[in-house]
Parts: structure tokens; sequence; C-alpha cells
């Protein structure tokens, strides 16, 4: 059994649900075979959802991390490529926090890629009648904040555990009174069970156009 460890958010910016916390419970409840899932909520909070992070891990001593995180306006499950060492927050925080060009880690690098086979894992996903793609960009808020912070994490402390991060789409609960796309929870806990054992059992990625031009 391979342990797998997926982490959500709570609800941010006035929402009275995250989408990412609910499928990846619903990820948890029923794992794909061969596969130990544990879930866990973080706060949507700078710093503190690092310091839940790295709890989760020491915890529960996974081999593979995928955190999720809503991506509200996005109508595909996006894997993320690349983590950055930034700051600059648009919105504030749960607790009100809203730094401005502040690094994540000083010292550390620009930027990490993730560990996973994010473009097999895209695959995967659309294999199952899911849309998918790969994003360039985690943002600069909570949710890029947490990927920078477990690529370092598993860079200078845990190199044998892989990780990446994973933006999902409102819930159609979410978008009922505006134009915004949406896929249910139950559709992206099936994308996320699939990237989950495709990260499992892919070690080298496929080589497959998904660039961007802009």
């Amino acid at each position: 059994m391979t342990r797998v460890l997926l982490t959500g958010f709570e609800p941010f910016d006035g929402e009275s649900a995250n989408p990412s916390w609910q499928a990846v419970r619903a990820v948890a409840d029923r794992p794909p075979a061969g596969l130990e899932v544990s879930a866990v909520e973080l706060p949507c909070v700078y710093g503190a959802s690092l310091t839940a992070l790295r709890a989760a891990i020491a915890d529960r001593r996974p081999e593979i991390v995928v955190c999720v995180g809503q991506a509200g306006g996005r109508p595909d499950v996006t894997v993320e490529r690349v983590a950055i060492n930034v700051d600059d927050a648009r919105i504030p925080d749960v607790m009100g926090a809203e730094p401005v060009d502040e690094v994540i880690v000083p010292g550390g690098p620009a930027a990490y890629f993730s560990t996973l086979p994010i473009k097999a894992c895209v695959a995967a996903v659309r294999a199952v009648g899911v849309p998918a793609s790969v994003s360039n960009t985690a943002g600069t808020f909570v949710c890029n904040h947490v990927f920078y912070g477990l690529a370092h994490l598993l860079a200078t402390e845990l190199p044998g555990v892989r990780g990446g991060f994973v933006h999902v789409p409102y819930a159609p609960e979410q978008v009922v009174d505006r134009a915004q796309p949406s896929l249910s929870v139950a559709v992206v806990a099936r994308a996320l069970g699939e990237i989950a054992a495709t990260a499992a059992r892919v070690r080298t990625d496929i080589r497959v156009a998904e660039g961007a031009t802009h």
C-alpha cells in the first residue's frame, strides 16, 4: 500500500464551503485500490497552513503528498507545475493577513517544480472523462504558499517523499447566482483519485506538449 496524504482548505473569501476539502475527504473515504489515503484540512492562513501541513506529514508519514485548493473561475482540474517563493495577497487570508511581496522561505530558491508526474496525471484524469490541464501558475495566495512550503520541506528534509499541488474549480452550489464554471465534488474526487493513483505508479513523466503561449 502506498501512503498518500491529501490536503484541502477551509472555506475562505466569504464562502461557506471549500470543494478542495470536500473532495479530498471523499477520496480518503473511498481510496483507490493499492493506496492508503488520509485527508487533512488546512487553515487558509499564511504560516499556520504550513505548520499544519508539517504536522500532518510527521503524523501520517506519507510517500506522496497532494495538496489541493480552490481556484474559482478555472473550468477544469489543474495540476500545478511550479511554486514560487513569494506571497502577494490580493485578498486577505482567513485571519486578515495580506502580505505583499514577501518571501515564503528567506534564502530559498526562487521556485520549485512539482515532483509529481504532472502530465501523466492530467492524461489519467482526462481518460476518465474529467477536464484537466497543466497549470503554470499556482497564484500568490495561500495555495502557492502551501505548495512552495511543501516543496521546500521535501527538498530539504524529506527527499524520498514526492508531492505537488492541484487546483479545482468551484462546486456547482457556489455559482448558482453567478456565471462561473464548476465541477461537482464527486467529479473532482474522481479526478483526485486518478491523480493519486497515477503518482503512486508513475515515476517518470510522459513527454507531451502541455505548455501555454501566455
